[in-house]
């Protein structure tokens, strides 16, 4: 005899004891699977409603994932540097200035100073 547990096969039982399967597969409860969106109708929490079954965390990893996946495709690349606070609020002034982005205005200010260089060169 067959023992079904939510719709999955667990055990068979052989002169009153429980065998499991050699090969048992357990499902695995994976937060971001859309498919499994019925395992997470019961999880209430307080606050307002949800508009979407992903935990902000989830959320804003996936965004981040499509942001790079976009950027990649217009052709940029990630570049992190840390400067003082004095000079990021220079930088913000001129680019407000400008009216351009801070990256914008970084990029500017690089690509002009590289044509300098190699124009020396």
């Amino acid at each position: 005899m067959w023992v079904m547990y939510d719709g999955a096969l667990i055990a068979r039982a052989i002169a009153g004891r429980l065998v499991f399967p050699r090969s048992l597969k357990i499902m695995a409860k994976e937060q971001t699977d859309r498919t499994t969106i019925d395992l997470f109708a019961n999880e209430r929490r307080p606050g307002r409603p949800k508009t979407n079954p992903l935990s902000r965390d989830e959320q804003l990893r996936i965004n981040k994932r499509n942001q790079l996946k976009r950027d990649k495709n217009r052709g940029l690349k990630r570049v992190e540097l840390k400067l003082n606070a004095d000079a990021v609020d220079a930088l913000n002034e001129l680019a407000s200035a400008r009216d351009i982005s801070r990256s914008e205005l970084i990029e500017e200010m690089l690509i002009a100073q590289l044509e300098k260089l190699h124009s020396k060169a």
